[in-house]
């Protein structure tokens, strides 16, 4: 009876045993329990708590009476047991179920076994106990989709497809279909379960975007681009970094994502675009107002600003996040971009104030030195002592003083007419150090040189301010000074170029950041070099990245073998031809003839020395000087484009994986790699083995 059923079942509720291993997401293993006698108690399952697919998370099972909150995924996620939730912690995402498993089935394409429902596996257990107890079994329950699970014995109990769904009639669903087999506990389920990430962190970084929601050819958002990302480095970690991991020297690296696309498109520019966008081909257009105009926007004054402060409060606010999360982190912060985000990173950077420490590297750097009584000299020279005052409260020094512009000084309550005398000599002395530089060299804070047909009349002008031609917008300040700034895929050269920059000053470097990587793969449309900037009057190849297995790709290797043989071939028939030209030349001429063995040494010395000299074969010469080639400090010296090596079916067409290879980057390895040991080489740990040809 239904009465008994119930009153037996409130009878026979028995505890739960949880998880007892260090790592929350580990099952402890054990053997199937024996099958229970007749009449005795049944052992309880033991617990699983797992949330459904495909992001599962496992957190132990007891004390949901409170509200008990548990991190997981290295941190990122936060797991309420009481609501059952798993919630993002540093993005927003949609929240997900998480659920206590006890009862599973075997599920029809992959043969895992799926959880059933809390609710419907709290009445298998309560059939289950009375069936053993009672000793009754080939019970029939009805799941909540209506379907049938029969329990025949402790070691058989199978789960029905409905052949057909109820009618009108009131026909309900048989047992036909192929069974399915129905397990409680979790012992013996072979789950892929991983044993989570290390606890120890030793660098933070920063991931920026590029154009459109969708970041690779999956069309998936930055947040699973940057979880490839990190789960990458954790495999190069266990590949190159094993020592230090033994010796417990090393943890991991945290990659954080910053999306900055949503916040743009929320501000209503869509809803404008929309009414005015035609409406033929509708999902191209739609495209392009999505993807496309993402840099039409940030080349925009109005929602340029929107860009600056999005990604910079995002990233102060991660930032903030995370050492309130993890007070004993110690580490250094990186940032790194794919494609337009890196040149958004790149024009915060440039325009980040130095603190006192950047500031004396700076004058060592440029020779020269920068006070605030150059500014109080030049007020005294326009008759304006009466601001120095206020000057010096604001902290101005003659950079900042090329910098201002006449809202800037109307808001620090300097009149019209003297506003226009400060600007007025300030920009004659730019335009004067610009066309004249001093002996020294550059003048502090300009990094880039335009030559003689630039856009200022024609005259040799050098030296102009690698901000030249960005959009006038407030550049925020970031709570904390990046160490290494990475830019995957970057457009940052071309920018440069188009907003009038011919040339980098090499003793520049980014005020509050010491390296700059610009990786890129050969075939990435959207990748520049930067390098060219700052040596123009030398031509040499990008930095090859190594393999991450610790030689150069194959069919590289056989393209330059050939490359190697085509050359000697050419030598030796050139000599050859040569040798035998010169020979039926002179043969006919008497004077050769009569000349005796004395002159035979002279005419084979002659053809045969052009062949030894191989005037083709410099490009190893050219590799080694490449390799030592000086490129300023915007890296503390070392070299800035590191080029990838393509995969030997990507070689067939260029263009075919052109777009493959701006989108390339999350799932490198070489590339990951890379992150990993210059962020690495900053705390003095450097790989196993070093791989061949890095630098």
């Amino acid at each position: 009876p239904r009465r008994g059923w119930e009153r037996q079942r409130q009878k026979s509720r028995w505890g739960a045993i949880p998880c007892s291993r260090r790592c929350c997401p580990v099952l402890r293993g054990g053997a199937e329990p024996p099958a229970p006698q007749a009449g005795s108690r049944p052992p309880s399952p033991r617990e699983l708590w797992t949330e459904p697919l495909p992001n599962r998370a496992l957190v132990p099972a007891g004390r949901d009476k409170e509200d008990v909150v548990v991190p997981t995924s290295g941190g990122r996620y936060d797991v309420h047991l009481k609501k059952r939730q798993r919630v993002a912690v540093y993005w927003e995402e949609e929240v997900s179920e998480v659920r206590r498993c006890t009862w599973f089935y075997k599920g029809d394409k992959d043969n895992k076994y799926v959880p059933y429902s809390e609710t419907f596996s709290e009445e298998l257990e309560a059939a289950y106990m009375v069936a053993v107890t009672l000793d009754e079994w080939k019970k029939k329950l009805e799941s909540p989709s209506r379907e049938i699970i029969i329990l025949h014995n402790p070691k058989l109990m199978v789960h029905y497809h409905p052949a057909a769904t109820s009618d009108d009639w009131g026909s309900t669903p048989t047992e036909q279909g192929r069974p399915r087999t129905v397990k409680r506990g979790v012992e013996n389920i072979a789950a892929e379960i991983p044993n989570g990430e290390p606890l120890q962190i030793d660098h933070l970084v920063f991931v920026v975007h590029g154009i459109g929601p969708a970041c690779d050819i999956r069309f998936r958002n930055i947040i699973q681009c940057v979880n490839d990302f990190r789960n990458v480095s954790l495999s190069m970690l266990q590949a190159h970094f094993r020592k230090a991991q033994e010796q417990q020297q090393i943890g991991r690296v945290e990659f954080l994502p910053v999306n900055w696309h949503s916040s743009l498109h929320s501000t209503g520019v869509d809803v404008d675009l929309e009414r005015i966008t035609l409406p033929s081909i509708n999902r191209l257009r739609h495209f392009i107002n999505d993807t496309i105009l993402d840099v039409f926007f940030y080349n925009s004054s109005t929602y340029c600003q929107t860009v600056l402060d999005t990604v910079a409060s995002e990233m102060n606010r991660l930032y903030q996040l995370f050492r309130q999360r993890n007070p004993l982190f110690k580490g250094g912060v990186s940032i790194a971009g794919h494609s337009l985000g890196s040149l958004i990173l790149f024009d915060l950077l440039t325009n980040q104030k130095a603190g006192p420490e950047e500031g004396e590297r700076g004058q060592e750097v440029r020779g020269e030195g920068v006070t605030p009584m150059e500014v109080i000299e030049a007020l005294k020279k326009l008759d304006l002592s009466e601001y120095c005052g206020v000057f010096e409260k604001e902290k101005m020094d003659p950079q900042a003083m090329f910098l201002c512009t006449d809202q800037n000084f109307k808001e620090m309550g300097i009149p019209l007419g003297p506003r226009t005398k400060i600007l007025h000599y300030f920009n004659s002395q730019r335009e004067m150090q610009v066309c004249h530089p001093p002996a020294g060299g550059a003048r502090p804070g300009s990094p880039s040189q335009h030559g003689p047909s630039s856009a200022n009349g024609g005259r040799n002008c050098q030296f102009w301010d690698i901000g030249l031609g960005q959009v006038l917008a407030n550049y925020p300040q970031l709570d904390y000074k990046p160490t290494i700034f990475f830019a995957f895929g970057s457009p940052i050269g071309m920018f440069l170029t188009v907003r009038g920059v011919k040339r980098i000053n090499p003793d520049y470097s980014l005020p509050t950041c010491r390296g700059f990587f610009n990786i890129f793969h050969p075939y990435d449309p959207v990748a520049y070099r930067i390098e060219p900037l700052i040596v123009p009057d030398l031509e040499f190849e990008p930095m090859l990245l190594p393999h991450h297995k610790g030689r150069k790709r194959m069919h590289l290797e056989l393209k330059e073998g050939l490359t190697r043989m085509s050359v000697d071939l050419k030598n030796n028939l050139l000599g050859s031809l040569r040798v035998a030209w010169q020979s039926f030349t002179r043969a006919p001429l008497p004077a050769v003839e009569a000349a005796g063995p004395d002159a035979e040494p002279e005419a084979e010395a002659g053809p045969e020395k052009p062949p030894d000299t191989k005037p083709e074969e410099t490009p190893p010469a050219g590799k080694e000087e490449a390799a030592l080639i000086n490129v300023g400090r915007l890296n503390g010296g070392r070299r800035i484009d590191y080029v990838l090596q393509e995969k030997p079916i990507e070689s067939f067409n260029e263009y075919l994986f052109a777009l493959q290879g701006h989108l390339c980057y999350w799932e490198s390895e070489d590339t990951v790699l890379l992150v990993l040991k210059e962020i690495y080489q900053t705390q003095g740990i450097t790989l196993d083995q070093p791989l061949p040809g890095s630098q």
